[in-house]
């Protein structure tokens, strides 16, 4: 989100070339999450949030210094895996770690983070353009910013990957593996000795004898079981309604609505401000209200935001460059639904999923 008139300029890139290579990303993002489970089950869930910390920060590196598209996209690729993984892992640890009672709203305060990382971006994308005189193509100490985009990836995945170092694994894993001491010392540091043992029997009391989980679990008549079908529709209908486009184009569709590239960066910071609040509403009522009703007040108001938006697109016009010129009120509406379209997504579909 912002860096894709440099992608195009540095690798050559027509518009399908530049959709793979910023959908690179979500292809990873899919294998990662496929494999994130098994791994976890043999490696540990920690360890492989490692594995997937390493591979932020080589790919991060990598992407901003590369001049090969290749390895640029294998870089990109690498690092949606580590995404995917980080996506599954994550909420998979909070609900083995956090009480029960809380769990609902810990496995919210993730989708917080995830908004207030990607509004950090945000706001080091454009004072890195402003920083480059309002143009991503410009330099900063010789490097192009938007490569400098890449690279301040590399931070905060330094972090996450020394903060991994500072937590224990799963306990739940650790029974799994028969090694109920480490698991006993994990979960009397986080509860007390009495409420460790009983843990650790409930733990041991969930897997049946003899049998340990596996794919043949969720298989059924229909290949899955109904309950798998509904979180795998749900976990679909999720992508598919638009939110991504606002994510990683914010900046391409308030340009091609005839704004100026730092305008269109400001507006991807307000986009991400609203979006925080909304988590942070959704965090305080979910365990009030809860999911379902959640989900159905965010489908029908990102439809209707989505047909305003639409409406405000459809009587655009176009300059002497090609670009889309929008009235003062078409641009004011496409703003505002924009901006509650994000905000009914992360009061819902964002954190209940």
């Amino acid at each position: 989100n912002g860096t894709q008139e440099g992608l195009r300029q540095a690798f050559n890139l027509d518009a399908t070339g530049l959709g793979f290579t910023v959908g690179s990303l979500l292809i990873g993002c899919a294998v990662g999450a496929f494999f994130a489970g098994r791994m976890a089950d043999l490696m540990g869930r920690r360890s492989v949030m490692i594995v997937a910390a390493v591979l932020f920060v080589v790919g991060a590196l990598i992407q901003g210094v590369t001049d090969t598209h290749i390895l640029f996209v294998t870089a990109r690729f690498a690092a949606g895996m580590a995404v995917g993984a980080a996506s599954v892992l994550s909420p998979l640890y909070i609900s083995e770690v956090a009480p029960a009672r809380i769990r609902g709203r810990m496995s919210t305060v993730q989708q917080v983070m995830i908004i207030t990382g990607l509004t950090a971006a945000f706001l080091v994308n454009y004072f890195l353009n402003q920083a480059a005189g309002g143009s991503s193509l410009n330099d900063i100490g010789g490097i192009a910013a938007w490569r400098w985009m890449y690279l301040a990836q590399a931070a905060p995945a330094v972090v996450f990957l020394v903060a991994l170092f500072l937590i224990p694994e799963s306990p739940r894993y650790l029974v799994m593996k028969n090694n109920e001491s480490a698991a006993g010392a994990v979960l009397t540091k986080l509860f007390g000795a009495e409420v460790a043992q009983r843990k650790i029997g409930e733990i041991r009391a969930s897997f049946s004898a003899g049998h340990r989980p596996s794919f043949k679990d969720v298989t059924g008549k229909f290949i899955f079981r109904p309950i798998v079908w509904a979180g795998l529709i749900l976990a679909t209908f999720q992508q598919f309604v638009g939110i991504n486009i606002i994510f990683y184009y914010g900046e391409t569709l308030w340009r091609l609505a005839g704004v100026s590239e730092a305008v269109a960066l400001e507006r991807n910071i307000i986009s991400g401000a609203v979006s925080i609040g909304a988590v942070l509403v959704a965090l305080a009522v979910i365990d009030k209200v809860g999911r379902k009703p959640l989900l159905l007040i965010g489908s029908v108001g990102m439809a209707v935001t989505l047909a305003a938006m639409t409406w405000a697109f459809s009587g655009a016009s176009s300059d002497a460059s090609g670009n889309l010129a929008l009235s003062a009120t078409a641009g004011l509406t496409a703003l505002v639904a924009a901006n509650l379209y994000v905000i009914f997504f992360n009061f819902s579909w964002g954190p209940v999923m």
